[in-house]
């Protein structure tokens, strides 16, 4: 499938007519129509029938369409997952997966739903992070529907009782492993939020360390998050640019064959031919976004 930026995914209530309206001008890359945390239970079947409605009839443009369902083990779970697949978003969220059998579970119950109609996964729970590759192996089985993984680190926060008030330090093995579980299977995986929304520096510094760390974007909380996230997962000019020489350089006939070159003074081998193919495409598809 062709690379989608996800530098930035918005959460929207899904019982919040209004905030789904206002979606649709939003410049996140993503949003994840919310049936689960942002949704009180006697709210949960409107909400339901109101985001479906809100996917089927469109509008949202380019941007990528998640709904979170409710857990399968939840009074709402299953049919959730049967209203979702029938609305057919970019993407159906799963909360709370413990194994690689919870995607396979999710994934079979999505059988009637378009084939682009990807599965997300959060990993927020101790037990996600023991079996992450478990979870992470699961792209390879129900139809390789798994897509992305999402971290949920409120809820692990809430779970093991970590406190992450001055640095993100004590989170560092659920991240690292979420990260390359993912990268082992060929999965995109987003930062968690960051809750203080009008904290815009201490939501910048968090971005940096996210986007160090390997994630390919973060979930928010708030619109005004939206373009810090949108620049600082962005790949800066000047890296799309010497990427683009790098390109260059190996397509030379002379370089024909060759393992490794020199590109302005540097070594640069094939696998940073593949990583610079990768932030151009990445380049790309958000100067497509806005265009």
């Amino acid at each position: 499938m062709p690379i989608r930026p996800r530098r930035s995914v918005l959460y929207m209530p899904g019982s919040n007519a209004r905030a789904l309206e206002k979606a649709k001008s939003l410049p996140a890359d993503a949003l994840i129509l919310d049936l689960e945390d942002a949704v009180a239970p006697e709210a949960k079947g409107a909400a339901r029938d109101q985001v479906c409605a809100a996917v089927a009839a469109g509008g949202y443009g380019r941007r990528e369409l998640v709904i979170r369902v409710n857990a399968l083990d939840t009074p709402w779970g299953k049919a959730d997952l049967a209203a979702a697949a029938a609305a057919a978003p970019d993407a159906i969220l799963l909360p709370k997966p413990a194994s690689g059998a919870d995607i396979v579970r999710a994934a079979e119950a999505l059988a009637g739903a378009p084939e682009r109609t990807r599965l997300w996964a959060m990993i927020e729970t101790p037990l996600a992070i023991l079996n992450v590759h478990d979870i992470a192996a699961a792209a390879r089985l129900g139809g390789g529907r798994l897509a992305s993984f999402v971290m949920g680190t409120n809820d692990l926060v809430k779970e093991t009782r970590a406190d992450l008030s001055n640095s993100r330090r004590p989170a560092l093995y659920w991240l690292s492993s979420t990260i390359t579980a993912a990268r082992a299977y060929g999965l995109d995986v987003l930062d968690g939020v960051y809750n203080n929304f009008r904290d815009a520096e201490g939501f910048r510094r968090e971005c940096l360390h996210g986007r160090a760390l390997g994630f390919d974007g973060k979930t928010l909380i708030h619109p005004d998050q939206v373009t810090i996230a949108n620049e600082v997962f962005a790949p800066p000019q000047a890296e799309v640019d010497f990427a683009r020489k790098i390109i260059a350089a190996f397509d030379q006939p002379e370089n024909t064959g060759k393992g490794v070159i020199t590109v302005e003074g540097r070594m640069v081998e094939l696998l940073h031919a593949e990583m610079a193919r990768r932030t151009v495409a990445i380049a790309e598809a958000i100067a497509e976004k806005a265009s």
